[in-house]
C-alpha cells in the first residue's frame, strides 16, 4: 500500500514532468505552427503550480499536534483540494474562452505534422500520470493527490482534443483549421463537471461531513467485537487529511467499575488504531447498560 512518502515522491516527480511537458510543448508549437500547442503548454505550466500546491499541502498536513494545532494539521490536505479544485475549473474557463476564439478566428496555416507525435507522447505521459496520481490518492484517500490525478487527465484531454483538431487540419486544409477548438470544448467540459465534483468533496472535508457508511460500518464492528463491549452507541467519523478521527460510545456492563472501563476503553481505542482505515485519533466514551428492571 502507498503512503505518505511514496505520495511526496510522486508529487516532485510530476511537478519535474509538467516543467519539461510545458516546455516541450511550447516550442512545438513555436516551430510548428500550431497555436492550440503553445496553448496546451501554458496550460502545463499551470499543472506545475498544482503538483507545487499538493506536494505542498501532504508535507503539512502530516505534521504532529503542537500548541496551535491540538488536532494536527490535516486540514491543510483538503485547503490543498480545494485550491487544486479552482485551478482545474479555471483552466476550463480559460480554454473555453480560447477555444470560443478560435473558432471565430481559425489559423490561416495548417500546424506541421510532427506536433501530432508530440501529442501523442503527452498523452500517453499525462496518462500513465493520471493513473498512478489516482491509485496512489485512493489509497491514501487524499482528495489533493486525486485532484492533481485530474489536473494530469484534463492535461490529457485538451491535448487529445489538440491531436484530433490538428489530425483534422491537416488532412482537410485550412477550412478546418478551428477543428481542434471544438474538440477542445468538450475536453472543457469534462474538466470542469470534475474540478466540480472535486470541489464538492473538499468542501465536505473541511465542513466535517460523514464518511462513507461502509467506514463507519466496519469501525463500528471492530469496536464491537472487543470483548466487554455490549453495544455501540454512537459512532461519529471524520477526515482529516489522509487519516481518520473519530468519538465513538461503547455500551458496557453498568456495574463495572470506572477502572474497567477505562481499561476497556483504551483496549477500543488500540483496537481501531491498529486497523487499516487509518485512525489518528480516537475518543472513547463508556456507556453504562442499565438492566430493565421492571
Amino acid at each position: 500500500m502507498p503512503d505518505i512518502d511514496t505520495a511526496l515522491r510522486f508529487s516532485k516527480f510530476a511537478i519535474v514532468v509538467n516543467i519539461a511537458l510545458a516546455a516541450a510543448k511550447i516550442a512545438a508549437g513555436v516551430l510548428g505552427n500550431s497555436y492550440v500547442l503553445i496553448a496546451d503548454g501554458v496550460e502545463s505550466a499551470a499543472d506545475v503550480f498544482s503538483s507545487l500546491v499538493v506536494w505542498s499541502g501532504l508535507r503539512f498536513s502530516v505534521r504532529p499536534a503542537d500548541a496551535n494545532h491540538p488536532f494536527g494539521h490535516g486540514k491543510a490536505e483538503s485547503v490543498a483540494s480545494i485550491i487544486v479544485s479552482l485551478v482545474l475549473l479555471g483552466a476550463a474557463l480559460l480554454l473555453a474562452l480560447q477555444s470560443f476564439r478560435e473558432i471565430g478566428a481559425p489559423q490561416p496555416r495548417t500546424p506541421e505534422p510532427f506536433t501530432l507525435l508530440v501529442l501523442l507522447a503527452v498523452i500517453v505521459i499525462k496518462e500513465t500520470l493520471y493513473r498512478f496520481a489516482w491509485k496512489t490518492g485512493d489509497s491514501l484517500r487524499s482528495t489533493a493527490l486525486k485532484g492533481d490525478a485530474w489536473h494530469h487527465r484534463s492535461d490529457a484531454l485538451t491535448s487529445a482534443a489538440a491531436f484530433l483538431g490538428i489530425a483534422i487540419a491537416l488532412l482537410g486544409g485550412p477550412r478546418f483549421a478551428s477543428a481542434d477548438a471544438w474538440a477542445a470544448l468538450v475536453a472543457c467540459g469534462v474538466i470542469a463537471w470534475n474540478g466540480l465534483r472535486l470541489l464538492r468533496t473538499a468542501l465536505d472535508e473541511v465542513m466535517d461531513a460523514a464518511v462513507a457508511p461502509e467506514i463507519t460500518a466496519a469501525v463500528r464492528k471492530i469496536a464491537g467485537d472487543v470483548e466487554g463491549v455490549q453495544a455501540i452507541d454512537k459512532c461519529r467519523i471524520r477526515k482529516s487529511g489522509i487519516h481518520l478521527a473519530l468519538d465513538i460510545h461503547v455500551v458496557v456492563d453498568g456495574e463495572w467499575s470506572v477502572r474497567r472501563g477505562h481499561a476497556l476503553a483504551h483496549l477500543v481505542k488500540d483496537r481501531l488504531l491498529a486497523s487499516s482505515h487509518r485512525i489518528n485519533d480516537v475518543t472513547v466514551h463508556i456507556e453504562p447498560h442499565e438492566p430493565d428492571r421492571r
